[in-house]
């Protein structure tokens, strides 16, 4: 891995989070993130972490190394969380486009079904989730995680809490594939015993 490359890629989006903040001294803390990730890159927790391919283990620590430099700032978790969606918006539009562009589809539902059953089936293989239980019905897909990499990520940082960013991301998906699809999030592992999920057909 080429880390300056890659610092230089995730920190624009650290720079437009603290850009959109009204942050003073930019540069500065921009320096701060960027000796702090590239710490993260050569440290052994890396070496351990990076071994899962369906985990982007290099975007996961730039966003820990982000949620580290805000918290030594003094800003709570929530703050942290909405400073950083703020970043990442710009990255997201494109997956807003795909996923508005599904949501219209009639076998919208029979997607997502499958989205899920082939993340599933890569989770498992590379051992990055695991799962309490994983079933399918032609209407609905529904599962328990009990354990999940992600979380593991950001526990060994100190921060556990503030995982809610990446498991947000199942929200944001489904939050725009509304017209077939019923998504529950009954509680995830960022701060409860496990990540409990139901995809629903819409009749």
């Amino acid at each position: 891995m080429d880390i300056e490359k890659t610092i230089k890629k995730y920190g624009q989006y650290y720079r437009i989070a603290l850009i959109e903040g009204d942050f003073s001294d930019i540069d500065k803390k921009m320096e701060s993130f960027r000796k702090r990730l590239s710490e993260m890159y050569l440290s052994e927790n890396f070496r351990i972490h990076d071994i899962y391919p369906t985990t982007n283990t290099t975007y996961v620590y730039a966003v820990i190394a982000m949620c580290l430099e805000l918290k030594a700032l003094g800003y709570s978790d929530k703050d942290i969380i909405e400073i950083l969606d703020r970043g990442f918006e710009k990255r997201r539009k494109f997956f807003k486009l795909i996923i508005a562009f599904v949501n219209k589809l009639p076998n919208s539902f029979n997607i997502a079904r499958k989205w899920n059953i082939n993340d599933h089936a890569k989770r498992v293989e590379d051992g990055s989730i695991t799962y309490d239980y994983f079933t399918v019905t032609k209407d609905k897909v529904e599962y328990s995680i009990s354990k999940c990499m992600y979380v593991e990520m950001f526990e060994t940082y100190g921060i556990r809490t503030l995982c809610k960013i990446f498991c947000k991301t199942d929200e944001f998906s489904y939050a725009g594939l509304t017209k077939h699809v019923c998504f529950i999030r009954h509680s995830d592992l960022s701060d409860g015993p496990a990540c409990f999920d139901e995809v629903i057909r819409k009749k």
